[in-house]
């Protein structure tokens, strides 16, 4: 898989993928234009999108309307490091969830790739070459 990014305009950054474009920008205060969402804003919707993901296909997968459900997803930060140090997933169960289901979901939502892969990180190699001619 391979991914291209670009700069489009002062701290915005842009990723293309597969026909998509994914663009983040950095917050005014940042001396960005906050035009998108910060590329950290977007690590943390990957999370709590991919825990949507396996929650909504697991209600799929036994018949469950999922409406009205959802995930509030919350962090806590640790001041001394200046990063987060707890992320939490509080699964809103649709009106009529199966009690029986409760602890399945739960393991279902603990698959999540991207919280895999954070909690078994890949190795990151980071080489220099040479742009192409515009």
């Amino acid at each position: 898989m391979e991914m291209t990014i670009t700069f489009p305009g002062n701290l915005k950054v842009e990723a293309a993928y597969g026909g998509f474009t994914v663009e983040t920008d950095q917050p005014v205060g940042g001396g960005g234009d906050g035009s998108a969402p910060a590329p950290f804003d977007l690590f943390l919707a990957s999370l709590g999108t991919c825990a949507g993901i396996f929650m909504l296909a697991f209600m799929k997968q036994r018949g469950i309307d999922p409406a009205g459900s959802g995930i509030a997803m919350s962090t806590e930060a640790d001041p001394e490091k200046g990063m987060i140090a707890r992320i939490a997933f509080d699964l809103r169960l649709p009106d009529g969830f199966p009690v029986k289901y409760e602890r399945a979901i739960v393991r279902a939502v603990d698959q999540c790739t991207v919280k895999r892969h954070i909690q078994d990180p890949p190795e990151f190699a980071v080489t220099t070459s040479r742009a192409l001619p515009a």
